[in-house]
């Protein structure tokens, strides 16, 4: 059996995560994002790489969303209610709440803002929800039979959670985007140790190791300080949840500590009223914030204020979050270009940004002007302040999470292609564990494991309690000779009780598997056993018997007595049991045995096995008639090559 991976967004780029994944015949669509650079069809996956029929209905067993953020939830109530899918859609009690307000805001800006044609509408996105299954953390979740999902805890943002889907015998982890180290306000990711043939990692920042915390929190509110004591206005854009709440409980502690009167406003109702949900769902929070909740909710930020558009061009200093981040449109980008011409402002960016925004285009260097469309352009003179308070882990933090899950194949996504390779050399070379980096539209196949559970009849389980010997010389013991002072070595016997459970699995449809000795496997198929033998006649030089008293050489063509054989077979068994010390091999006076291989003295004088009936000394010689089983081949032909040895030694 295998895993199939089908990517539909991420693949070596950050934006429109969405992959297909098909574990022993079910179907799963992890993520259903946005592309927040791009406004033409590149916005969305390409769903029909799922179903060219589009019944996707059939084509997909359920849906999982990891988070609330549009390029994980974005394309999802057009890939619904346009689309067309009405199966199961499966996320966490947080991102079921938040989603909404998410998409609703993200559609309020593209069409009464940009005048874009509506992708999908309010009611759109009401309908969508009435679709979702709401689920607990380490909540196992029978979506039917076969497939089962569980939710653990990704840190990130509010409601990100890892998801592990298991069919049958094989397991995987989709990560979504989550950190391995905790904020102010949230926890870092927690996951059981389990047993994986695929994980699907992010790789945002599959080559960055970040440096302190505390380092970064300081440098942010340096250069926020020296702004605003300069008279000078500060732009954060940020999405409404997330680094918001982080950074407004980072800046409301610093103003009461330095009693500073600067104003610190929000720049919309969405984010107040996500901040009535953080304190709604303080249990998806950190411990810190938990710990305190009694005495003080972390969200009552006593320094921070709602925003009226009144006050952009308002004289004196203040700090503004407005949404979206990345400067990719809405109020960010009305504020930007407003506030960007003037040398006494700061526009600091907090977190990543995709390619194709203004957020992007600002890290990428400081440019003098931007090209908003062909008719807008805009004057950059103010102060770019780049920090990481990225909620994503980084390279430590991926590696970390690879090592203590040991899966037996890792899948990145959500991440540079340059940086995803060095990463997934990483993962190979030091973790020994082979690693992919697909492009959109790319499927890779993993081989997964399956076991079947099986019976077993009474004749297979009988035929497991049988012994099995196995006789080997070990060696030679030193005994001491009764008749005489010495002492003389003598090779002795090691006997073992080597059992094997050889049996054939029968799978039947709608009966359950079955392990059956193989006499009754002929029996079940009314066949009678056909056992393949081999057959050779081997031309064998013999001097003269140690033994015999009279001198003649006893001819091959003439009738041998029993005893004559016997005096024949001696030599032979001699010989082997020289070339082969390892071996038990049985005297049965006129032929010796070996497993299967059977070996006694040919009297015929025109035997079928016989290749030649010429001989350099036909009276120093003899035929032996050998036979052996097909498992036994390659042992037949040693004993063969050692008895052809004599041969080449003869006078």
């Amino acid at each position: 059996m295998a895993i199939e991976c089908l990517v539909l967004g991420a693949g070596q780029e950050i934006g429109k995560s969405c992959v297909v994944v098909t574990i022993n015949g079910k179907r799963i669509m992890f993520d259903c994002g946005m592309h927040m650079g791009y406004q033409d069809r590149r916005r969305y996956p390409d769903f029909s790489l799922i179903s060219k029929s589009r019944d996707f209905d059939n084509a997909l067993d359920c849906i999982v969303i990891t988070h609330f953020h549009l390029d994980h939830v974005g394309a999802l109530p057009y890939f619904t209610e346009v689309c067309g899918y009405r199966g199961p859609v499966y996320m966490t009690y947080p991102t079921k709440a938040l989603a909404p307000l998410m998409l609703e805001d993200y559609r309020k800006v593209m069409i009464d803002q940009r005048g874009e044609e509506e992708q999908f509408t309010s009611a759109h996105i009401a309908e969508c929800m009435k679709k979702v299954i709401a689920v607990d953390l380490k909540q196992t979740v029978q979506v039917d039979k076969e497939l089962q999902i569980r939710a653990y805890y990704a840190g990130h943002v509010l409601g990100a959670a890892m998801f592990y889907a298991k069919v049958g015998d094989t397991a995987m982890v989709y990560t979504g985007d989550y950190n391995m180290t905790p904020d102010r306000h949230l926890g870092a990711a927690q996951i059981d140790r389990l047993q994986l043939d695929l994980l699907i990692t992010e790789s945002t920042y599959a080559g960055t190791i970040r440096d302190s915390k505390y380092a970064r929190e300081r440098e942010f509110l340096k250069a926020v300080h020296k702004c605003v004591a300069g008279g000078g206005k500060v732009l954060i854009p940020t999405f409404a949840l997330g680094r918001a709440q982080e950074l407004s409980i980072l800046l409301d502690d610093y103003w009461e500590r330095m009693n500073l009167k600067v104003p610190i406003y929000f720049s919309a109702g969405l984010t107040i009223q996500a901040n009535m949900y953080y304190k709604m769902l303080i249990s998806w929070t950190s411990q810190k914030v938990k710990e305190t909740y009694a005495t003080h909710n972390a969200f009552d930020f006593k320094n921070v204020r709602n925003f009226d558009r009144s006050l952009i061009d308002a004289p004196g200093p203040c700090v503004l979050f407005a949404t979206p981040g990345m400067i990719s449109g809405g109020f960010s980008l009305e504020v930007f270009k407003r506030w960007a011409p003037s040398e006494m402002n700061l526009v600091t960016l907090p977190g990543y940004c995709v390619a194709g925004t203004i957020g992007h285009k600002l890290m990428s260097g400081k440019p003098t002007k931007i090209d908003l469309d062909k008719d807008t352009q805009i004057d950059v003179r103010c102060q770019i302040h780049q920090l990481s308070f990225s909620p994503h882990t980084d390279a430590k933090g991926i590696m970390d999470l690879v090592k203590f899950l040991s899966p037996k194949h890792v899948i990145l996504v959500h991440g540079e292609k340059p940086k995803m390779a060095t990463l997934k050399e990483r993962i190979q070379s030091e973790l020994g564990i082979q690693c992919y980096h697909p492009a959109n539209k790319e499927s890779v196949s993993i081989p997964s494991s399956h076991s079947v559970k099986a019976g077993a009849s009474n004749a297979f389980i009988r035929s497991c309690m049988n012994p099995n010997f196995k006789f080997s010389k070990s060696g030679l013991e030193e005994k001491s000779d009764s008749g005489s002072q010495g002492i003389k070595s003598v090779p002795w016997m090691q006997i073992s009780d080597e059992r094997v459970s050889e049996g054939i699995l029968v799978l039947e449809k709608s009966i359950k598997a079955k392990i059956v000795h193989q006499d009754e496997l002929l029996h079940m198929l009314k066949k009678q056993k056909h056992e393949v033998q081999f057959a050779y006649c081997c031309p064998v030089h013999i001097e003269k018997l140690e033994k015999t008293e009279t001198t003649d050489l006893i001819p091959t063509t003439d009738v041998l007595s029993v005893p004559d054989k016997s005096s024949l077979i001696k030599p032979l068994l001699e010989k082997l049991s020289s070339e082969l010390s390892e071996a038990n091999i049985r005297d049965f006076g006129e032929h010796l045995q070996l497993e299967s291989f059977h070996v006694s003295i040919c009297l015929k004088d025109n035997c079928p096995y016989r290749i030649t009936n010429s001989l350099q000394n036909k009276w120093k010689a003899a035929f032996f008639c050998c036979s052996w089983s097909a498992a036994d081949e390659k042992l037949a032909w040693r004993i063969i090559s050692i008895m052809e040895s004599c041969n080449s030694t003869a006078n």
